[in-house]
């Protein structure tokens, strides 16, 4: 897929700076791996303490995971002066989610003023497609506390 956006002068460091004051982000082990303008890659390793019953990751984290992505995808093309939050999502359950490591992709479909259009994709280290998601983020601007 081709990414056809344009981000605004210094998305890339924005982006890892708020990921960087994720601290869900950080409790579960994931990793910021790749920002491009408009396409975000977080890395999330297998842990044992996020399972479910079965051994398999909880749905629960992969959401999580693949919600960040599409919002830091949506973030990479807003103001600098914006923050980010997400509207809603719907997420797809494909397999169960056994691996070593997760790698979760987000990408814009459509970006606007206000409503950012995302698309996520989960997959396992052996390329396996684990789940995939639809998100709509929103750009707030001049509200105060928040920031990217």
């Amino acid at each position: 897929m081709s990414n056809e956006f344009n981000g605004v002068e210094g998305f890339e460091e924005r982006v890892a700076d708020s990921f960087a004051r994720q601290a869900a982000l950080a409790s579960i082990g994931a990793s910021l791996t790749s920002v491009q303008a408009g396409r975000v890659e977080i890395l999330l390793p297998h842990n044992e303490a996020f399972t479910q019953q079965h051994g398999f990751m909880n749905a629960g984290i992969l959401s999580t995971v693949i919600d960040s992505a599409c919002g830091y995808a949506a973030y990479s093309l807003m103001p600098p002066e914006a923050a980010v939050l997400t509207v809603e999502f719907k997420v797809n359950l494909l397999r169960p989610a056994a691996g070593k490591s997760f790698t979760a992709v987000g990408l814009v479909k459509k970006a606007g003023r206000t409503l950012t259009v995302t698309d996520g994709e989960l997959y396992s280290d052996t390329d396996k497609l684990i789940a995939n998601m639809s998100a709509t983020m929103m750009t707030i601007l001049e509200r105060t506390g928040l920031q990217g």
